[in-house]
């Protein structure tokens, strides 16, 4: 048995202050500090100790990009980001060719029973996000227009074994009768993003079995106040929805209202790339020739040393743990307090992508 003592235990009650708490495989429980029998008390000299977390929505890290389809790449992202909290993720595809996805697929099918063992050296694997094909091109970002798909059900369902979550635009021809399919026929989460859709088509695809929303705010209508948008069914129904919570993405000013308006529906994404952990300068992006990286124009998680980026579309590149402190520092704890935070980054992921977890 282990102790973790003289820190701040983020629990779903709130934080907790003045206790140890005790694990050794697992959570084992929290008491006061005069009950502690343990083989090793480690100090967490006032730091928050808090779930593991889990990323739904991360390309890559540390050079290494999961639409490579390599093996050891996907090791490496996996190993790379435990160190900076993350206990487990779902590899992020984007819009390459179809047959560079099923490579993909097949890596991370592989890799995720390994990624169970106690052995196995990185954040724990638990599926696959396919972002795209399935988009619309004038909403792609980043993507790659020369691959971008038509909705098609059949293809997506050969790898339902694998893919926890798939981003594509309701608005497209098929698109509904996709989301449909796909949610009938697996336990996909259908999500809408990279996508013009109106609100009544984004509140039509939410009818059908859609149930989460792709980086909130980016790629996507916006909220007015005659045309509310996909923002605007985000806000106005139940679903999840993830925020790039760097406070370049999505101003911070926003933080208090998602967090109102969400609660444990808002799960914190980093939508990292292969840039991720590199130092400053230039690195190719999956589905664009190269990816600027220069501080002076980046977007920093500050006060961090996360990695940073800029492209054309200045994607900015983060860890989780940098995520969850800028959420934590950007909102003052009355309005969003850090225990709700650490659900946003652990618990509600896990259960949008309908994996187990013990917080």
């Amino acid at each position: 048995m282990k102790a973790i003592v003289n820190g701040i235990i983020l629990t779903e009650q709130g934080e907790i202050s003045g206790k140890a708490l005790l694990f050794d495989e697992r959570f084992q429980g929290i008491v006061s500090t005069d009950e502690v029998d343990a083989d090793e008390i480690i100090d967490a000299q006032g730091r928050y100790i808090a779930p593991g977390l889990v990323d739904v929505h991360i390309h890559g890290y540390l050079g290494e990009d999961t639409s490579d389809g390599s093996e050891e790449g996907i090791r490496t992202i996996a190993r790379g980001i435990l160190a900076n909290g993350v206990t487990s993720f779902l590899p992020t595809t984007m819009t390459v060719d179809w047959r560079e996805l099923e490579a993909a697929f097949d890596v991370v099918r592989r890799l995720m029973p390994q990624s169970r063992n106690e052995g196995f050296d990185g954040a724990e694997i638990i599926g696959c996000h396919a972002e795209g094909p399935f988009i619309d091109p004038q909403r792609k970002g980043a993507q790659s227009a020369d691959h971008i798909l038509p909705p098609q059900a059949d293809l997506l369902l050969a790898h339902r074994d694998i893919v926890r979550i798939v981003t594509m635009a309701p608005e497209m021809p098929g698109g509904l009768d996709f989301i449909k399919q796909v949610t009938a026929d697996s336990d996909i989460v259908v999500s809408i993003g990279h996508s013009s859709a109106t609100y009544e088509q984004a509140l039509e695809a939410i009818k059908a079995g859609a149930s989460h929303i792709t980086h909130l705010f980016n790629a996507m209508t916006g909220l007015n106040h005659r045309k509310p948008g996909i923002v605007g069914a985000a806000l106005t129904t139940d679903v999840y929805a993830e925020l790039i919570a760097d406070a370049f993405h999505v101003h911070s000013g926003l933080f208090h209202l998602l967090h109102v308006a969400k609660g444990d529906r808002l799960v914190l994404v980093t939508d990292c790339t292969r840039a991720g952990g590199l130092p400053d300068g230039s690195t190719r992006w999956a589905a664009s020739p190269s990816l600027s990286r220069a501080s002076k124009a980046a977007c920093r998680m500050a006060p961090s040393p996360a990695a940073c980026c800029t492209s054309t579309t200045r994607c900015a590149t983060c860890t989780s743990w940098a995520a969850f402190r800028c959420w934590t520092q950007c909102t003052p704890p009355r309005s969003a307090p850090h225990a709700p935070s650490a659900r946003m980054t652990a618990r509600a992921p896990s259960a949008m992508a309908r994996t187990p977890t013990s917080y």
